[in-house]
């Protein structure tokens, strides 16, 4: 008997932890995959050449972040500009060189580089690699 009266208190258990995740509120997130936001660019800020951009969570209501997946090819850039807010770059593969206050300096995974306000800077990717950048800057 008493394991009868286990048996049935654990599935009753069981039961309600399978209703709580089917009633999950997912307009407390956003899941996005790349291919959900590809787009085929040049590169920014007249970098020219061939980029492909990832804007994630651009329709997000009230979301003050801007966070962004680039892969520039080789033969393109972010062209050299002047910086407004603070961004940063982060170099998830391959290699480049990054332009900043007009010294260049070579960019690896894993750098991640934050360009203030007032600063210019521009980021190509080497003659033979694909550079793979996450950009994140506060939204205006």
């Amino acid at each position: 008997m008493k394991v009868k009266l286990i048996t049935a208190s654990v599935l009753m258990i069981l039961s309600t932890i399978c209703v709580k995740a089917q009633d999950v509120d997912t307009s407390k997130y956003i899941l996005q995959n790349d291919v959900d936001v590809t787009k085929k660019e040049p590169g920014t800020h007249q970098g020219g050449g061939e980029t492909v951009g990832f804007n994630f969570f651009s329709g997000a209501k009230n979301l003050k972040t801007v966070f962004k997946k680039r892969i520039l090819k080789p033969g393109s850039s972010i062209g050299y500009h002047l910086q407004q807010e603070d961004e940063i770059y982060y170099v998830v593969s391959g290699s480049g060189k990054m332009q900043m206050n007009g010294k260049t300096f070579p960019v690896k995974p894993g750098d991640a580089i934050l360009t203030r306000p007032g600063s210019s800077h521009g980021i190509a990717p080497s003659a033979d690699d694909d550079l793979v950048i996450i950009i994140v800057y506060e939204k205006k």
